[in-house]
């Protein structure tokens, strides 16, 4: 892929360097970067300082958020131990009851659940249910599912799952439940392990997790280049990630492609106000960055006239697409010329499950940038959300050529 034909080889391996590194402190330094953590606040101040650096105009803004902690559960049924997994955001236990177990929304309407201990299989387990408060989408069947084990009297659950790429990301098994407003203690396993657990059904068992919830915040960043009440092109990407994974396509290449492209536009004219969003929480069960922005913002959609919006973008060996989604004539127009101009880049099908759907859903045209790789594997890939989401699988100069490419585009719209 060239790069940029207005840089030096000098400025090119420069931002290599730069890139190499804030990749490095995202994913390796901080740690865990989930909301409410220790290592999210501390990615997030790192960001805020480049902003501010850069000249921008900075603002953070806190809201509530949750610490969960958890990492061990199992099942115990007489000398027996079978290990489980604590659910993200599940209430901890220590409790002993009847197992019984259900594979159909049938059976949990007309079951006795009260004081038992509900082991879930099969079809009922088959996809991972959308957080009972989760605006952005629902499905009514999992609604019912949500509402059926509320009123069900368990005590608590055991999931037995599979694979959901197109859900749940790459994680095997996957937590059928991710919801800190479920209020039912569960634990999951892998589906291979029905036949053994059906054997313990009627029995007394003890389930036991260590999970805990915590009270803490969490915060968005804006970075504004231009003045509040101009026009404004907002270019996004979220900081957080899922439990367990470094998070580098998802999506510490996304801030990347931020904290590059505010060095290279310091200088730009641009007729539109540049608006840098940090999203924090795209991957926490009720997206609380993305309320907290919807409602400072309620009034202001009118003003934005396009999304860019970064996500699992830079995987190594793909080329990046870029999805246009309700794009004006003028900017559609603009987008053809601009995709003419860098044809290593693929013209990407819509897709929604990113922080562009939030600015779609409020009547403005987005880009989804993203690895081809990640489209054409959307329902099938088992990298994110899991350990292998790592600095290794990322190519760094794709990375860097995106910040170019999105420069490129902002300064042909202007």
């Amino acid at each position: 892929m060239h790069h940029s034909s207005h840089l030096s080889d000098a400025a090119h391996a420069e931002c290599i360097a730069n890139a190499t590194h804030y990749l490095d402190q995202l994913c390796c330094h901080f740690g865990n970067r989930c909301v409410g953590t220790q290592g999210n606040q501390g990615a997030v101040d790192y960001v805020k300082q480049h902003f501010k650096h850069q000249g921008l105009h900075v603002e953070e803004t806190p809201f509530d958020a949750m610490n969960w902690q958890g990492s061990r559960a199992f099942l115990e049924v007489d000398t027996l131990t079978h290990e489980l997994h604590p659910s993200p955001y599940s209430l901890g236990c220590d409790i002993t009851a009847t197992l019984v177990a259900v594979d159909t929304v049938e059976k949990l309407k007309t079951g006795n659940f009260t004081g038992k201990i509900i082991l879930l299989y099969g079809d009922i387990a088959k996809e991972q249910l959308i957080p009972k408060n989760f605006i952005f989408s629902q499905l009514p069947e999992h609604q019912e599912i949500i509402q059926l084990l509320e009123n069900s009297g368990a005590l608590g659950l055991i999931c037995t799952t599979g694979m959901n790429a197109s859900m749940a990301g790459g994680v095997y098994p996957f937590p059928l439940i991710e919801d800190g407003d479920f209020n039912i203690p569960s634990t999951f396993t892998k589906d291979i392990d029905v036949p053994q657990l059906l054997k313990y059904q009627g029995k007394p068992v003890r389930m036991f997790s260590d999970a805990k919830r915590e009270i803490a915040t969490g915060s968005n960043l804006l970075a504004r280049k231009g003045n509040a009440s101009q026009k404004r092109i907002v270019v996004s990407a979220h900081i957080d990630t899922k439990q367990n994974t470094p998070g580098a396509i998802d999506n510490a290449t996304g801030v990347v492609v931020l904290m590059l492209l505010s060095e290279m536009i310091k200088h730009d004219p641009h007729k539109y106000t540049l608006d840098f969003v940090v999203f924090n929480g795209e991957d926490y069960y009720s997206v609380p960055g993305q309320m907290q922005y919807l409602k400072q913002n309620v009034d202001h959609f009118d003003v934005i006239q396009l999304n860019i919006n970064i996500d699992c973008a830079g995987y190594a060996g793909a080329p990046t697409a870029f999805s246009p989604m309700n794009l004006s004539e003028a900017t559609a127009a603009q987008f053809t010329h601009f995709l003419h101009q860098h044809p290593e880049i693929c013209r990407g099908i819509p897709w929604y499950q990113g922080d562009h759907s939030l600015f779609l859903q409020n009547g403005c045209p987005a880009i989804a940038v993203a690895s081809q790789w990640f489209i054409d594997h959307l329902d099938s890939q088992d990298i994110t959300h899991t350990p292998k989401d790592a600095p290794e699988i990322v190519d760094i100069g794709e990375v860097v050529n995106i910040a170019y490419a999105i420069r490129d585009f902002l300064t042909m719209m202007s």
